[in-house]
């Protein structure tokens, strides 16, 4: 995993589809050959904000363990 705020992904964001509309706690992803990117949709629009990135692998082996947190 990195952390950076000076690499910008472009494509298109992902809001999870277990956020309702009324929950702002929501992350957002997007895709990117070699690197999933996740930010916090609350500071979608922060130039600045924190965008972290993770190789498919580790994203994938995330999503799986998370996904008995529920």
């Amino acid at each position: 995993m990195s952390s950076t705020n000076t690499v910008r992904p472009y494509g298109q964001w992902f809001k999870s589809s277990y956020s309702g509309d009324a929950s702002g706690n929501c992350l957002e992803t997007c895709p990117q050959p070699g690197t999933v990117y996740v930010r916090d949709s609350k500071r979608n629009n922060e130039p600045q904000a924190p965008v972290l990135g993770f190789t498919p692998a580790a994203w994938s082996s995330f999503t799986a363990h998370a996904g008995g947190c529920r």
